[in-house]
């Protein structure tokens, strides 16, 4: 009788899943995330590792950045996301976009930033995205999603970023670059 309940999608699945929890090198993750992406988070690490001067930090962010969009991917490829979770992605898939043009609005425009705004969204990206994996990804995937989002609503960190003289310019120079052209090209519109 357990024959019956043998599903090999779900094995595919869980398969998927595990080796998405031990990839680290390079090489797997071009599998998966598309040039663009990677110079995005080329420059968020280089971002981070300045900010924090710390290494091992800016990778655990960024890795942590990774493992959630490539399980999110692997789902919806997966066809796992219910009809009323499917629009909460498209919400999410709204609230990224609008969060990424006004990271680009506050870095391309002298005196734009606003702090409260940009935490607020931050805070409803994080909301939107924990309730769209809440019944698919451990809690421990869930952890990482939230030490990400604490890291970057950081107020004096997002204060640095955008002050005029901020010793991360140049670094957000290639990011916000890196996103505009996302967006342009289309690889930003995170429709897959």
């Amino acid at each position: 009788m357990a024959s019956e309940n043998f599903k090999a999608k779900e094995i595919g699945l869980r398969a998927q899943k595990k080796l998405l929890s031990r990839m680290s090198n390079k090489t797997t993750l071009k599998l998966f995330i598309d040039d663009a992406s990677a110079a995005i988070l080329d420059n968020a690490y280089k971002l981070f590792k300045k900010y924090t001067g710390n290494k091992k930090e800016a990778e655990k962010l960024i890795k942590s950045i990774i493992k959630t969009v490539i399980k999110v991917g692997v789902l919806h490829r997966n066809d796992r996301f219910s009809s009323a979770e499917l629009e909460i992605a498209s919400k999410l898939r709204f609230d990224f976009q609008k969060t990424v043009m006004t990271i680009a609005s506050f870095y391309e425009l002298e005196f734009s930033y606003d702090y409260q705004y940009l935490a607020n969204l931050l805070n409803d990206l994080r909301a939107s995205l924990l309730i769209l994996v809440r019944n698919h990804l451990t809690e421990k995937s869930l952890d990482r999603i939230n030490r990400v989002f604490d890291f970057c609503r950081r107020k004096e960190f997002c204060d640095q970023l955008f002050r005029k003289n901020s010793p991360y310019r140049e670094i957000m120079n290639r990011l916000v670059s890196d996103l505009n052209k996302s967006w342009e090209d289309g690889s930003g519109s995170t429709e897959h």
